[in-house]
């Protein structure tokens, strides 16, 4: 079963959390921890239960696992990883260990997609590995700079498979999720604002104990939930499937540049509202759990540049990118003196984390391709901006308009070598 992504699998969550909605409700119980295990376990059973995680052995012989099982030992495994890290973090000299521990961390994500693109027929992974590993990582690299002191293995199970946002985000940071768990009133200052982990101050496990919600913060966070409800019907269901159906369907089939033309504007509108409309959906159910997991998407469309585009599309996994990749990269440039002209620092870690973010994606030369055009665009972005501030050409109203209009051609335009059309 895929999360959301018809009206039964949308059914079975919202009756998953009607429970809790009803307890809270009622004045019964609105303790988060309890909601999320409970709600979490359920999910991943009726999930993942009757799949197999398979691939063909040496000899022929195919060998399966249930998924479920896959699953757990996975989680178990990345936690094993992460405890070990945090109880022997190595600093200074000896890089090699926590570079190794990025690797373990990375390395069944890096099984699944080398092995699907070798053997398609195989199985490796399961529906959210990769989205589970940002969470991995994230975790490794808190720990790595002394930002997570502590890490009980409930609370970050909890994090790690968080049933609403399980299988395609969006991307919540282990210090966010941990003061929502904990009951910090501090969290409330982060609720659906898609700010980084990074801008959060540290909060120990062993500062809050968790607590229930007031009521007025509990029917604050069902009314969030029922908005973003009605805006995933709306989205995913209603737009998507109309523009699917009478769009992107026949623009499919139609020869020629209009063709290709009507392909990618009907996939570049289709995407964002199927994808924005599960976003919504996984937001509004976290909330219902007493989770307040970052927004996804802010009219994207609209945005006056790439640079805006990236902080309005996908805004959990491109901030991920940002702060682990691009600037970590940027910052040891930096120091290392590795570029005579400091602008080259910033060009190479926009081909870094946007190829990483490309072949992130899938190893098609599509993916690859997609990733490297973004990053040309991320390039040219700041060459031209840099350019048009000393000499003053272009600004008013009427170039606000037009820079929308490019960034939204030049977006629709890497939307179609994402879909693979053109292959």
């Amino acid at each position: 079963m895929i999360p959301y992504a018809d009206f039964f699998s949308l059914g079975v969550a919202l009756y998953v959390t009607f429970v809790a909605a009803m307890a809270g409700l009622l004045d019964w119980l609105r303790q988060t921890r309890l909601w999320v295990v409970v709600a979490t376990a359920v999910m991943l059973v009726l999930t993942f239960s009757g799949s197999q995680v398979l691939w063909h052995g040496a000899k022929g012989q195919v060998v399966t696992v249930p998924t479920l099982a896959f699953v757990l030992a996975y989680a178990f495994f990345q936690y094993i990883v992460a405890r070990a890290w945090l109880a022997v973090r190595i600093r200074g000299k000896r890089q090699w260990a926590y570079c190794t521990v990025i690797g373990l961390a990375l390395a069944p994500l890096v099984v699944a997609k080398l092995g699907n693109h070798l053997a398609p027929s195989d199985v490796l992974g399961f529906l959210g590995i990769s989205y589970l590993t940002f969470r991995c990582v994230d975790t490794v690299i808190g720990i790595q700079d002394g930002l997570i002191t502590d890490l009980p293995l409930v609370q970050y199970l909890a994090f790690l498979l968080f049933f609403p946002t399980l299988s395609a985000g969006p991307i919540d940071r282990y210090r966010r999720f941990e003061q929502d768990w904990t009951g910090n009133p501090t969290a409330s200052a982060q609720r659906g604002s898609g700010q980084t982990a990074t801008a959060i101050p540290l909060v120990s496990p062993a500062a809050g104990t968790g607590r229930s919600r007031t009521r007025a913060e509990w029917l604050n966070d069902l009314d969030g939930a029922l908005q973003r409800i009605f805006r995933g019907l709306l989205y995913k269901f209603i737009l998507a499937s109309l523009i699917r159906q009478y769009w992107l369907n026949p623009a499919a089939h139609m020869p020629g540049l209009l063709g290709t033309l009507s392909y990618m504007y009907a996939y570049s509108f289709y995407l964002f509202f199927d994808f924005a409309g599960y976003s919504a959906f996984a937001i509004a159910f976290s909330y219902v759990l007493g989770i307040h997991t970052p927004e996804n998407f802010n009219r994207p469309f609209l945005a006056r540049d790439i640079r805006d585009f990236w902080n309005r599309w996908h805004i959990t996994l491109s901030y991920w990118f940002r702060d682990h990749i691009y600037m970590r990269f940027v910052l040891a440039a930096t120091r290392g003196k590795w570029f005579k002209d400091r602008h080259l620092a910033s060009y190479g870690g926009f081909l870094l984390s946007m190829g990483l973010m490309g072949a992130w994606h899938g190893l098609t030369w599509y993916y690859l391709i997609y990733g490297l055009y973004q990053a040309a665009l991320l390039i040219g972005h700041d060459v031209f901006s840099r350019w048009n501030k000393q000499h003053h050409v272009l600004h008013g109203p009427a170039w606000t308009a037009a820079s929308i209009a490019l960034t939204f051609n030049a977006v629709c335009f890497g939307l179609l070598l994402f879909s693979g059309h053109l292959a």
